[in-house]
């Protein structure tokens, strides 16, 4: 019995997932991503400056400008950040991918947090799909 030739639908791959984890290989691919990250209905009303000042081999100096609902992200330092943040690279990674414990980092004086404390706390709302 020939049923002809089989028709096939497109071939999907199932290793693709709208929410794959984070693997940059450097704080600077990281940074990279995180506009595409940004939740933007939590930041709907939000108009804050970032300053990440990395310390280490992962080390750098970004800023993260949260305007509208969109994410943007520059190198170097502005000159007058919402909330400034200072640690390592590798620490500031396993921060916003939820493998350390932000407030835990800040207490035990591995990050440094200067400026709008409340903008801070916010960042893991501002970027749920990190962790």
């Amino acid at each position: 019995m020939d049923r002809g030739p089989r028709q096939r639908g497109p071939r999907i791959d199932s290793r693709l997932s709208f929410h794959a984890p984070i693997n940059p290989n450097t704080v600077k691919d990281f940074f990279q991503l995180l506009p595409g990250k940004l939740d933007a209905e939590a930041a709907e009303d939000l108009d804050a400056v970032y300053q990440f000042d990395l310390s280490g081999a992962q080390g750098g100096q970004y800023i993260l400008t949260i305007r509208e609902g969109a994410c943007q992200v520059t190198e170097g330092l502005h000159e007058d950040p919402h909330v400034s943040l200072s640690m390592t690279g590798e620490d500031c990674i396993k921060i916003l991918k939820g493998q350390l414990s932000g407030p835990a980092v800040a207490m035990s004086g591995r990050l440094k947090i200067s400026g709008d404390i409340g903008l801070a706390m916010q960042l893991k709302a501002l970027f749920p799909t990190l962790g």
